[in-house]
């Protein structure tokens, strides 16, 4: 695409012939799409609508399939070329697998909150050994909330209930932590969230974009 041609010995070393000149070209890279389900999550939260470009359901990351679980959840999911919609509608428990999108375990348990019935989500083992145990973590901080959370080895069951209490989110520097419970913060007051600054590690103006999307009703 660059101009410039080389080869490739096993995928351990790359050959570039000298000689040669690279040429500028347009070149689209998708937005991140782990990064995007927090805005997903929070229009299926508060009912209202969230676009974002870049993505479709063709995307190189596997994490747009958490649409599908909001989809499954009762949210009305719109897709085409270069964007997906998610439209909040009232939301159901769901029963799923998410090894393959297991980075978005956390805004999937947070949405739960909200769901009519419980959620239940398996298969997600390995996150126990990412910045934190993010099964035990989640379980915790949702519990804080006053969630009934009934742990397994692999997963956990998000029973929800209509009244939320108050609660300071413990992030365990994990910035997965941190964004996901802001999520829980647009619909329970009070909710504070320790330690912000950790969403820098990929996501330094989280807050900010945040802040940004919400409109005074």
């Amino acid at each position: 695409a660059f101009g410039v041609t080389g080869s490739n010995t096993n995928y351990q070393r790359l050959h570039v012939a000298a000689g040669q000149r690279y040429q500028a070209q347009e070149y689209a890279i998708e937005p991140d799409a782990s990064a995007a389900t927090y805005f997903f999550a929070a229009a299926a939260v508060t009912g209202g609508r969230i676009t974002v470009t870049g993505l479709s359901w063709n995307s190189l990351q596997g994490d747009v399939a958490f649409c599908r679980c909001l989809e499954q959840m009762g949210c009305e999911v719109t897709a085409a070329d270069d964007r997906l919609t998610v439209t909040g509608k009232p939301l159901r428990g769901i029963s799923v697998d998410m090894n393959a999108i297991s980075d978005t375990v956390p805004t999937l348990g947070v949405v739960a909150l909200f769901a009519e019935g419980p959620t239940e989500i398996r298969g997600v083992r390995h996150i126990r050994f990412k910045e934190t145990d993010r099964i035990a973590a989640l379980a915790t901080e949702l519990r804080r909330l006053g969630a009934k959370v009934d742990e397994f080895d692999d997963g956990l069951r998000i029973i929800p209930r209509t009244d939320y209490q108050p609660a300071a989110i413990h992030t365990y520097n994990d910035h997965r932590m941190a964004m996901s419970f802001a999520i829980a913060g647009l619909r329970i007051p009070g909710v504070k969230i320790l330690d912000p600054g950790c969403t820098a590690k990929t996501y330094p103006r989280f807050f900010e974009d945040l802040f940004g999307i919400l409109r005074p009703r």
